[in-house]
């Protein structure tokens, strides 16, 4: 190794470095230091991200030469992870049901949890009319709403979210995913600025009751918007919210979709039986075992 190769001393300072082998070394020690549960798999991602590589890529090129340009940024990168920032907002974009969307703290992040919601909403789409009308409230970065509209290509889907700035991270996956014409963005509380009722209502709503935010790991407190997770004292403050006032807002034989947290199935199948008493309600696990998604056919 040349003297001017990276090493990462106990307290975290690191000399220059200059080969792809050396840099990844280098992010996985500091990373583990930092106490990162995950170093080399991190400080993979984060240099293949930042090269424009693929991880195989990157493991084909390890004694390639790096500007020394490159490794400075790639080191802040590193830094910033190191400081909990999350993966997704550091590298700006995630991975959600098998499509890319633009991502950063304006936004919660999309999880995997809520693509079992996406994939129930399919289900029942196919039981209807083609041209059907969808609503996904609380769209945030659009995940949901991009999804669905880029599988129902003749459906109409209303994206609603209070938050101007979830918004416009909304729109930009619009137009990544060339749906902008499909999905109509719209700014109010609920369902509130539908011009129109719908057949599909799908929610991921903030469910995270009031006492166990402290259980929450330091990266989302410190990074994710607390906006979109706070459901009140019990967390359902915004799912009774919604299931009072959908019944105006859905269409005949209309289903509405809500992603729940793993303790709250039972008290929402009771709010959903209390508003819609005639109505097929049905409790969905996920590949967990936990329940995650209630359906109410109206």
């Amino acid at each position: 190794m040349r003297k001017d190769a990276l090493h990462c001393d106990e307290g975290g300072d690191c000399a220059p470095y200059e080969d792809i082998k050396t840099a990844l070394r280098w992010g996985s020690d500091f990373l583990a230091c930092k106490g990162s549960e995950n170093p080399r798999w991190e400080a993979e991602v984060l240099l293949a991200h930042h090269l424009g590589l693929s991880r195989a890529r990157l493991y084909a090129q390890l004694n390639r030469t790096l500007p020394h340009t490159a490794l400075a940024s790639y080191r802040k990168l590193v830094e910033r992870r190191a400081c909990g920032e999350p993966l997704a907002y550091i590298m700006g974009h995630e991975e959600f049901y098998g499509l890319d969307f633009y991502v950063d703290e304006r936004v919660f992040i999309p999880r995997p949890e809520t693509e079992l919601l996406v994939e129930k909403a399919f289900e029942i789409a196919r039981e209807m009319e083609d041209d059907l009308i969808v609503a996904d409230v609380g769209t945030g970065c659009g995940a949901i709403a991009v999804a669905l509209a880029v599988h129902l290509p003749k459906a109409k889907v209303y994206a609603i979210d209070a938050s101007p700035e979830a918004l416009e991270v909304a729109a930009i996956n619009c137009r990544r995913h060339g749906v902008e014409g499909q999905v109509h963005l719209l700014e109010g509380d609920l369902l509130t600025p539908l011009p129109e009722p719908v057949d599909i209502i799908a929610a991921n709503l903030p469910y995270v009751a009031r006492e166990e935010f402290a259980k929450l790991s330091k990266e989302i407190l410190d990074h994710e918007p607390l906006s979109a997770l706070d459901g009140g004292p019990d967390g359902l403050a915004h799912i009774r919210r919604l299931l009072a006032e959908a019944g105006e807002h859905l269409n005949l034989h209309g289903a509405i979709l809500l992603e729940i947290g793993a303790t709250q199935g039972p008290a929402v199948v009771r709010l959903a039986g209390w508003h819609f008493p005639k109505a097929k309600i049905e409790l969905i696990k996920d590949y967990a075992g936990l329940d995650r998604v209630v359906i109410v056919r109206a």
